[in-house]
């Protein structure tokens, strides 16, 4: 998994784990603990019991979109499968793998990432890191996430402006 998922510990015991997280403008979803391994076959376990239950949720009529983050090729392939055939109930945005430029789900691990290194006390081992995580994850701020799905159509303008080049963000 890209190195950008996992959170390092800031003592020298080091160490990471890795999370897959869901939100949308309206609600944040689950923060789940995953295999470092996570294979194809567990990742659309985790679309299927996490993913689907948040989107149905939030968008019981349909009306959502779904954005993946960087899975790999493998991942990708099994996932779309999956993905194809719960079409009727949200759509899925077409996102080109490891292309992380204006994903909104890169800059809450940002936010995350910045909110572990700043808390009040060291994680010492990887049980204290996933408690931090999780606290963490659940006080984030409605319009925290809001912005980042509200910024989008303008970050993808830039992108596509610079013909997928490096941009500010």
């Amino acid at each position: 998994m890209k190195p950008a998922y996992q959170v390092e510990t800031v003592q020298e015991h080091g160490g990471s784990i890795m999370i897959w997280g869901v939100f949308s403008c309206h609600c944040l979803g689950s923060l789940v603990r995953v295999p470092i391994s996570l294979n194809a076959i567990l990742y659309v376990k985790l679309l299927g019991h996490h993913h689907h239950s948040f989107m149905l949720c939030c968008y019981p009529h349909g009306n959502g979109a779904f954005q993946q983050d960087n899975c790999t090729s493998r991942k990708f392939q099994l996932a779309t499968g999956w993905l194809d055939e719960h079409s009727s109930e949200f759509s899925v945005i077409n996102w080109q793998p490891r292309n992380s430029e204006p994903n909104p789900i890169e800059r809450l691990w940002d936010v995350l990432e910045q909110d572990v290194k700043g808390h009040h006390t060291a994680s010492t081992n990887l049980t204290e890191l996933w408690t931090v995580l999780a606290n963490i994850w659940q006080v984030i701020l409605m319009e925290r996430f809001q912005k980042l799905v509200e910024f989008l159509p303008r970050r993808v303008a830039v992108v596509i402006k610079v013909r997928g080049g490096l941009t500010c963000y």
